[in-house]
């Protein structure tokens, strides 16, 4: 938890009536002498932007390749990304986004391949299942890459189960797709 969010915690439990103004000013000075001592710096996000930055696209990069967990338990295409997009969405902008665009396919994914084998009796399931097999292949490489570049691409042909209208836009404002 970064020194801003304990901040707000500590004046959220003030503003109830949790603390009174002196229990809030010394838990303040407690926290504020941590942070200038670096006490709590192991608990706390990276600092500059430049960390941040390179932490979320580290992030981002492993919620696309997170797909490929399937290959090695049922499921694990989708819940390991979950897993992933839950533990940083609020602590790293951009995560949230990348979260949401993974899952859009994922999702959307399961129900083209259902659609898939069901035509596969009338035989036009077979090659639009192979086609889909390569895009569930091919498309979070290429997130991957775009979220490594700092870019969020929105997988084509997802459905949007999960909009991106709350994302921070004012940190990952680049988004491409086809």
């Amino acid at each position: 938890m970064t020194l801003t969010e304990e901040l707000l915690k500590l004046q959220q439990l003030r503003e109830s009536g949790a603390l009174t103004e002196e229990e809030f000013r010394r838990a303040k000075e407690k926290l504020m002498s941590e942070d200038a001592s670096g006490a709590g710096a192991s608990r706390r996000a990276p600092r500059t932007t430049q960390d941040m930055e390179r932490e979320t696209r580290k992030w981002a990069l492993s919620i696309h390749l997170s797909q490929f967990a399937h290959f090695v338990f049922p499921l694990g295409g989708i819940i390991l990304p979950i897993v992933l997009w839950q533990l940083k969405k609020d602590e790293l902008p951009g995560v949230d986004a990348h979260g949401r665009a993974v899952l859009n396919w994922a999702i959307s994914s399961i129900i083209y391949a259902v659609i898939c084998i069901l035509l596969c009796f009338l035989l036009i399931g077979i090659p639009m299942l192979v086609l889909l097999g390569l895009a569930a292949v091919a498309f979070p490489i290429i997130g991957a890459i775009k979220a490594n570049d700092g870019l969020l691409w929105k997988y084509p042909a997802s459905i949007q189960f999960f909009n991106f209208d709350n994302v921070d836009a004012g940190y990952w404002n680049n988004t491409k797709g086809f």
